[in-house]
């Protein structure tokens, strides 16, 4: 995903091709995906969900309710079912990176074993290097440095050798 907007794309049409949602639902749903330190506005939301209706990617319905307003709900077009299918067997760099991988990974099942295990190999190999750039950070840390700096350092190989250690076994699960 090259922007955010191809991310919020592939993650609305990931969501939608489950079932249809009211943008309340997907922003909610979003959020279990980038947690909770990444809220999705509603600035961001229903403008994206705009221009996915405007490409014919998804369709919206007015559902009356009788005791509250009516909701708009969106659902997948054969279009968006087909992007959708597009996007998840293209495979580049981004799909490794950080919020890349993230929204990848929440649907990795509609996504090829081949390309499921592209991804987490480059994942790894990204990782891998992110681990050795913090490695020598800390070994080459200068006398004095913030402890506090130096801890957090620590704590980063710390959690990129245990995201490692789980991808490892990842891979192995894919490749059987």
């Amino acid at each position: 995903m090259r922007s955010r907007g191809e991310s919020l794309e592939f993650g609305f049409l990931g969501l939608l091709s489950d079932t249809p949602l009211h943008g309340y639902e997907l922003r909610k749903r979003m959020g279990m995906i980038f947690g909770p330190f990444r809220a999705l506005s509603f600035s961001v939301l229903y403008p994206q969900l705009r221009r996915m209706v405007e490409a014919g990617l998804i369709e919206e319905t007015k559902v009356d309710s009788p005791s509250r307003r009516s909701r708009i709900v969106y659902a997948i077009s054969d279009k968006g079912r087909a992007r959708f299918k597009s996007l998840t067997e293209a495979v580049s760099p981004e799909s490794w990176e950080d919020e890349g991988f993230e929204i990848r990974f929440a649907f990795f099942s509609p996504t090829s074993s081949k390309n499921r295990l592209r991804i987490l190999e480059g994942r790894h190999r990204r990782l891998t290097e992110k681990a050795e750039i913090l490695r020598r950070d800390l070994e080459n840390s200068p006398t004095g440095i913030d402890k506090y700096l130096e801890e957090w350092r620590r704590h980063s190989l710390e959690s990129v050798k245990r995201e490692i250690a789980w991808l490892e076994k990842m891979m192995k699960a894919e490749r059987k």
